[in-house]
């Protein structure tokens, strides 16, 4: 219970910080929408994010509505198949979501201890790199 406590805690104060600024207020939908679009592999499509969030696609398309009028996200007809929309990012949405992110990150969200797992991680992937580098150039 207590690290449930401890998470909404930290999402709260996220959420709380977010809607303290002057940026657009988003609903729980339209924000699953930006991070699915954002975070994971295009293309995008009307369809396909109702699938993946299990939603209807008017309720997506509403939620897309909103988000094309905040310059959040873009739709562009699919050249292959017309009849599909695909969802582009913006620049504007990229900034929005990293500025969220670090509301996140200052709620504590990310600590200095998971900081450490990271550079750990990253020390490890390099070194990695430069064996096979090396392997390769031998």
């Amino acid at each position: 219970m207590a690290r449930n406590i401890k998470a909404l805690g930290l999402w709260r104060a996220a959420l709380v910080e977010s809607v303290r600024q002057d940026g657009p207020d988003l609903s729980a939908r339209q924000m699953a929408i930006m991070l699915q679009v954002y975070l994971t592999e295009p293309p995008h499509t009307v369809r396909g994010l109702a699938s993946s969030l299990n939603i209807s696609k008017p309720a997506v398309t509403r939620a897309l509505d909103r988000l094309s009028v905040l310059g959040l996200l873009r739709r562009k007809r699919d050249t292959e198949d017309k009849r599909n929309v695909l969802l582009q990012r913006t620049v504007k949405g990229s900034v929005f979501l990293s500025d969220f992110a670090e509301l996140v990150i200052a709620a504590g969200a990310v600590t200095a201890e998971d900081m450490e797992i990271v550079r750990a991680e990253e020390a490890l992937a390099a070194s990695a790199k430069a064996r096979l580098e090396a392997e390769i150039h031998a």
